[in-house]
């Protein structure tokens, strides 16, 4: 056992803890198919990259601007995400989030999250979202930052029992609908 008190980030209410994320789900990385072959592209197996994250802003993506089929996924390092899954850009940015709204893979530049418990997905959204500054700092590179899969499931985030989680996830979707709202007032 280690002391990890210098890698925790803030004080916790009584009935949290500070986890890792290899602690409640798999961080998963993605892959492309060779792009010569004609046989693994546009199948039906949606297939993301950074790119089809940014600008984006609903929480949840179905599908990007590629598709790969069974063959490309399997010739490839690329998996097939379960629904649910956090979906992390980690290079090229690093931070661009959604969550799987079906089955999806994506390329090598994700490190997405399968957490054990799938009811966990929205509070690990907006979780995530917040603790991406230390992602990023934590993040290597020379020409970009990327993330690796194994500094990435070291990330600690602070984990509230379930019914909290919900009751974080609730109240943080209606401050950012009521924030919404004020912007489009004002444009």
């Amino acid at each position: 056992m280690r002391c990890i008190d210098s890698e925790i980030p803030f004080d916790l209410p009584e009935s949290w803890m500070f986890a890792r994320l290899k602690h409640i789900g798999e961080v998963i990385g993605g892959g492309t198919p060779k792009t010569n072959i004609d046989e693994y592209w546009d199948g039906n197996i949606p297939w993301l990259t950074p790119a089809d994250l940014s600008g984006y802003e609903d929480m949840h993506i179905s599908t990007g601007a590629r598709t790969i089929t069974e063959l490309g996924l399997k010739s490839s390092s690329a998996q097939l995400l379960p629904e649910n899954s956090i979906l992390y850009s980690s290079r090229a940015p690093i931070g661009y989030i959604a969550i799987a709204a079906n089955p999806i893979s994506t390329n090598q530049g994700f490190k997405s999250v399968v957490p054990n418990n799938s009811t966990m997905s929205p509070y690990l959204y907006y979780c995530l979202k917040a603790r991406t500054s230390d992602i990023v700092r934590r993040a290597t590179g020379t020409t970009f930052k990327e993330i690796s899969g194994s500094e990435m499931a070291e990330t600690i985030v602070p984990l509230p029992p379930i019914n909290e989680q919900q009751r974080i996830f609730n109240k943080a979707s209606q401050l950012l609908e009521v924030l919404s709202t004020i912007e489009k007032s004002l444009n």
